[in-house]
């Protein structure tokens, strides 16, 4: 059963993802919280498999939320955000922050639950509408990935960052690759050093800018 925890200021926006979420048989919603503040500590009680998480809130916007409890205990809160198309940078930044994925609010529900769930699993979810988007971001702050960042990448590499790209988790690239998981995450840490990110998401952001990937 995944844990999750609904952080939304808005309680019809919480209502509606809890139906649709609590239909799951594996999703189970433990929590809500009506801004970042209460989702931090909601979070440190209730311990969810995943948070999802609003951008925009009263007394804590999600952005910050999202950094404080990723710096409270890194890796043990999986940060899924919630987004719109109204601000390109804020995409980026609640990525930047620490999330380990982020899926529109209008997504189509199948899209939802499976963010969900490559979450849970140790997966990253880039929701494919949004990507082109942060990509423009990032390239209006200097970060565009260069050939060269690219070209640094061995063979193997660039399989292992198709597979992150598509939400796959540790264990399944070594399977899809035969490959053990301890090889795979120290190819997982020579890319992020290569194209100089720090976390799976802003890795698939520039897998999708280099052309390795296509939006689906």
């Amino acid at each position: 059963m995944i844990r999750l925890l609904l952080v939304d200021d808005q309680e019809m926006v919480r209502a509606g993802l809890k139906l649709i979420l609590s239909a799951e048989e594996d999703l189970d919603v433990v929590a809500e919280a009506a801004n970042g503040r209460e989702g931090i500590d909601t979070a440190r009680a209730a311990r969810p498999d995943v948070v999802l998480m609003d951008v925009r809130m009263p007394v804590m916007d999600g952005i910050e939320a999202t950094r404080q409890l990723v710096a409270d205990d890194a890796g043990a809160y999986r940060v899924l955000a919630l987004t719109t198309f109204e601000d390109d940078e804020v995409l980026w930044n609640v990525i930047d922050a620490g999330a380990i994925g982020f899926v529109l609010k209008d997504a189509p529900v199948a899209d939802l639950v499976n963010a969900v769930r490559v979450t849970a699993r140790g997966g990253s979810w880039l929701d494919p509408r949004v990507a082109g988007r942060v990509m423009g971001t990032l390239r209006g702050r200097g970060g565009n990935v260069a050939a060269a960042s690219i070209d640094a990448l061995t063979e193997r590499e660039v399989e292992v960052l198709r597979l992150v790209a598509t939400g796959a988790t540790n264990g399944e690239i070594a399977d899809a690759l035969y490959l053990s998981e301890r090889t795979v995450k120290g190819h997982i840490s020579a890319i992020f050093l290569k194209l100089d990110v720090r976390d799976r998401p802003a890795a698939i952001i520039r897998a999708y800018d280099a052309g390795l990937v296509a939006p689906r």
